[in-house]
């Protein structure tokens, strides 16, 4: 199994999850972030950092870029022109001029895309990357893990 489907059936194992705003426990609750830890945690170990507390809009008043700040501290960038890859982390803004505060994981790419995310009123589920959620994708990571060496597959 390659490493991508390894993060995919990770990330499809939290299916169910109620959403909890700052949990990460398969099956008991989680957010967003709590989805991405909980990967890590499934196919690398422990984390790389303790997860601060954090409100649910992610400072957004002060405009600080909180969640693409750690993202860039511990994943690594994929450039915006490459094609989508399954086990991708996409980060989201949620509103035009928002901090961008919503994150998922790639499940299906090709012509009919599809990504993991806890969201709120919903729990984790998985969803199509239909065009208004492609359209507030401000970047894209991989684990460092599963980091593709060129544009190839993530082995």
């Amino acid at each position: 199994m390659s490493g991508a489907d390894r993060i995919v059936a990770a990330a499809r194992g939290w299916i169910g999850t109620p959403y909890r705003h700052q949990a990460s426990q398969a099956g008991a609750g989680c957010d967003c972030l709590g989805l991405v830890r909980g990967v890590w945690r499934e196919i690398a170990g422990a984390e790389p950092e303790v997860a601060p507390a954090y409100s649910r809009d992610w400072a957004e008043p002060q405009g600080q870029e909180a969640l693409w700040e750690a993202a860039r501290r511990h994943l690594i960038a994929r450039p915006g022109h490459a094609a989508l890859r399954p086990g991708e982390i996409l980060l989201f803004r949620m509103r035009e001029g928002a901090v961008a505060k919503h994150l998922g994981i790639l499940s299906v790419a090709g012509s009919a895309p599809r990504f993991i995310h806890a969201y709120s009123g919903h729990g984790v589920i998985e969803s199509q990357l239909t065009r208004p959620w492609s359209r507030r994708i401000v970047a894209r990571f991989v684990f460092p893990f599963a980091s593709p060496t060129t544009d190839e597959e993530i082995s």
